[in-house]
């Protein structure tokens, strides 16, 4: 009985570590269980728009200094979680289009979530609703959760309805009701048409600084 008792002991001493280890391989491949890439690490094939303006660099879309543009997905999205990361250089100035048609400037014919270094000097005196992951002209984004430059920020964009929520390296910098955020004008008194759209292309909103993405994948909320 003593022996059998030790041997069942020293079992489970060495699978608990094991199964430990399994736990957070499981709850990581849980959590992205029904996203699929929309970029293939490789090419820009399945973009459309300013493709002239971006290369792609060890895995990840880097818009190109002085060139950029919009760089948009050949298919449109509704309702969707978006998962990405990104790096900016100083002083770094990017977009992100969401619903938005692939003419006109995306962030009143669609949105346009801030992508931007702005911890840089020259953004001092921006206004709320223009630093990172605002939604241009109608919500302001917290502040205070980017890393450093240089270094690769995790965001997350969940888009369902008019409920638009932006996670930044784990903290919820966005969670907004746009017909809330709108009702009796956006912030910034200009029209957003796009606010309206169920849906349209996500896009890269280049402003001739580089900026790298990589990782870039989608779960469908909506058929």
């Amino acid at each position: 009985m003593i022996r059998t008792a030790m041997l069942a002991l020293l079992l489970a001493a060495l699978t608990t570590p094991a199964l430990a280890a399994e736990k957070p391989k499981k709850a990581k491949k849980d959590a992205e269980k029904g996203f699929v890439p929309i970029f293939n690490g490789k090419n820009l094939d399945g973009w459309i728009g300013s493709v002239n303006g971006y290369a792609v660099e060890n895995g990840a879309i880097v818009c190109i200094p002085n060139k950029g543009g919009n760089l948009y997905t050949k298919n449109e999205y509704g309702d969707f979680i978006l998962r990405f990361e990104f790096k900016l250089t100083a002083g770094a100035n990017n977009g992100l289009g969401i619903r938005t048609p692939p003419k006109g400037d995306a962030a009143y014919v669609g949105m346009e979530l801030q992508v931007l270094d702005d911890t840089h000097p020259k953004y001092a005196k921006l206004k709320p609703y223009q630093y990172h992951g605002s939604i241009y002209g109608v919500v302001a984004a917290k502040r205070g959760h980017l890393k450093p430059v240089g270094q690769w920020n995790v965001q997350e964009v969940y888009a369902k309805g008019k409920h638009i929520k932006v996670t930044l390296n784990g903290t919820v910098i966005v969670d907004a009701d746009l017909e809330e955020a709108s009702k009796d004008g956006t912030i910034d008194g200009r029209k957003h048409p796009g606010l309206k759209r169920e849906k349209g292309h996500i896009g890269f909103l280049g402003h001739g600084s580089r900026v790298e993405f990589r990782k870039i994948r989608l779960k469908p909320l909506s058929k």
